[in-house]
């Protein structure tokens, strides 16, 4: 009356030989180049050639490649693009002290800092 099933479930595990698994170090590092690709390109956005080079050297490494640069303009405010590579900066420092990537963790808080005052000083040139 039955037919039986003749194919694998989609609810059943899948073998671990069939599947490749990362490690947490490697969902680390994706998820770290990932933060620091987005960051780059507010940075190269901003026209922060040098921080931006930074940043890129910090991506290559992680990726074992260079990273692909940031190509349009989003033609957003300055203070929207510092406020945006602030967040990004602060998710990439996030993920290097989870990693103890202590290079990518100091690269992140320095341009979180430097944001940071970019921002302090945005707000107190419109001030005036």
């Amino acid at each position: 009356m039955y037919e039986p099933i003749r194919t694998r479930s989609l609810h059943s595990m899948a073998d671990d030989a069939e599947s490749p698994h990362r490690s947490r170090e490697e969902e680390l590092d994706i998820q770290l180049a990932g933060h620091l690709s987005a960051l780059l390109a507010v940075t190269d956005e901003l026209g922060l050639d040098a921080a931006a080079e930074r940043i890129a050297d910090e991506v290559a490494r992680l990726r074992g490649a260079p990273p692909a640069r940031h190509a349009g303009l989003s033609g957003a405010a300055p203070a929207a693009l510092h406020h945006r590579a602030h967040a990004l900066a602060g998710r990439a420092l996030v993920v290097a002290a989870s990693r103890a990537d202590t290079a990518a963790a100091i690269l992140s808080a320095e341009r979180m800092d430097a944001h940071t005052a970019a921002l302090t000083e945005l707000r107190l040139v419109g001030a005036h």
